[in-house]
């Protein structure tokens, strides 16, 4: 992958191999999630062990923490766990990744201190705030990144895939729009936090170093900004600036808080929604028929992203711990314990979904789990799916006739967490 200039940088040489690096992490070693999943649904509603270890072969949330697991499948049950903030907890986050983010960090966060900061930070990320952003994002994907290709009638569009994402996200941030190749160091550390979780110890520990440096680094990048911010008066419509402002019940977030914050949004402020990309443009080019729809009809792009986080969740599980006993169908599962939810499994559950392993624009709308679901739903949905949304019609508007490169092989989406397909070849005319 290159850079919108075609000028390879050392920074954005270090963004692919810190992508791809993540990306190997989570490959896993399953054959086929979907089958694997689909069998657990029909023979299995509470599996009593280590489901994603023993079948999925990647790490989770919970490090090398060692606790009773279970795994659930089903659509309700998925949502029964997801929206129990208070029966299925998350601090555990905080005593594995979490130990080198400082403790700030709204994933691990439990109770009414979850709730206090989710209220502070949420109006930020809200649509109607969101879309104000359209115009730069829109801007910064066609000018950046789409135009420079035009001229070569052939791309991977995995090379703005990747990048994209970063750009905008780390000037909605509030970085300095003048030095955009710095962002991709910026990504570089975002990814680098996930360093810390590894199945093997030995990698273990190198992990957390790395991602030791890389919290440390990308909190002195953001806090030089909160300053700067601060200085000037707090004014601007920056995500951090919007931090610095935020007021729930007489209480503002402090510098430090900001800087920390805004820096536990970051690591999925790219890959995710690159991975997104590469599902939803796979699908866009390779079912017959949907590409001119889509073309033909821009209300269908929402449409699109809804169904590709269904059909192909980035991020196929979510982990829990019981704060209590409780019971699932005749298990009843001990206080303390972990309990996967197979996301990737709930949005293919065929009590929930009509013929769920078709890829369908028109099925009727209901809640899917890709961006989690309950008190801990992805803060940050409405960035990703604007930023994709801007993407997909950039392509569509400026790159004519636009399909699949016959020379080059199709698009292959992959891995057994954080999902996605590693290049999508187009020609257009």
């Amino acid at each position: 992958m290159n850079t919108p200039t075609k000028t390879v940088t050392e920074n954005a040489q270090k963004l692919e191999a810190a992508y791809a690096s993540v990306s190997d992490l989570y490959r896993g070693k399953t054959d086929d999630l979907y089958a694997a999943c689909r069998e657990m649904r029909k023979t299995t509603r509470v599996y009593e062990g280590d489901f994603i270890a023993k079948f999925l072969g990647v790490p989770t949330n919970a490090g090398l923490q060692t606790r009773p697991t279970y795994a659930v499948f089903q659509y309700q049950d998925v949502m029964n766990v997801l929206k129990d903030a208070n029966t299925f907890t998350s601090g555990f986050i905080l005593e594995g990744m979490g130990k080198v983010w400082d403790g700030l960090m709204i994933l691990g966060m439990d109770g009414e201190a979850h709730r206090k900061v989710r209220a502070l930070l949420q109006p930020a990320f809200m649509p109607e705030n969101v879309n104000k952003w359209r115009p730069k994002i829109d801007r910064v994907a066609r000018e950046d990144f789409i135009m420079p290709l035009l001229p070569d009638k052939k791309a991977d569009l995995m090379e703005m895939g990747l990048n994209f994402p970063v750009r905008a996200m780390y000037a909605l941030v509030g970085f300095p729009e003048d030095n955009p190749d710095q962002y991709n160091q910026y990504a570089v550390w975002a990814l680098s936090m996930l360093a810390a979780n590894q199945l093997d110890k030995a990698k273990a520990e190198e992990g957390r170093r790395v991602a030791a440096i890389a919290v440390k680094s990308l909190y002195d990048a953001l806090m030089e900004q909160v300053q700067r911010r601060r200085a000037e008066g707090a004014t601007g419509d920056d995500l951090i600036t919007r931090l610095m402002n935020a007021e729930y019940e007489g209480h503002k977030l402090d510098d430090h808080e900001v800087a920390t914050f805004a820096r536990s949004l970051l690591p999925a402020a790219g890959e995710t929604t690159t991975r997104t990309f590469s599902a939803a443009m796979t699908f866009l080019l390779t079912i017959p028929g949907l590409l001119d729809r889509v073309r033909n009809d821009r209300n269908l792009v929402p449409k699109l992203i809804d169904e590709a986080v269904r059909f192909e969740p980035s991020s196929t599980f979510k982990v829990r711990e019981t704060s209590t006993d409780v019971q699932i169908g005749d298990v009843t599962i001990p206080k303390g314990s972990f309990v996967q939810c197979m996301v990737a499994s709930a949005n293919r559950d065929e009590s929930a979904f009509e013929n769920p392993d078709v890829f369908d624009i028109d099925r009727r709308q209901k809640p899917s789990f890709g961006f989690g679901f309950g008190p801990h739903m992805c803060i940050g949905q409405f960035v990703a799916k604007l930023e994709l949304n801007c993407a997909i019609n950039g392509i569509l508007d400026l790159m004519p006739n636009v399909r699949l490169d016959p020379e080059q092989p199709a698009p292959k989406i992959e891995g057994a967490h954080l999902r996605g397909a590693k290049s999508v070849h187009v020609i257009w005319d």
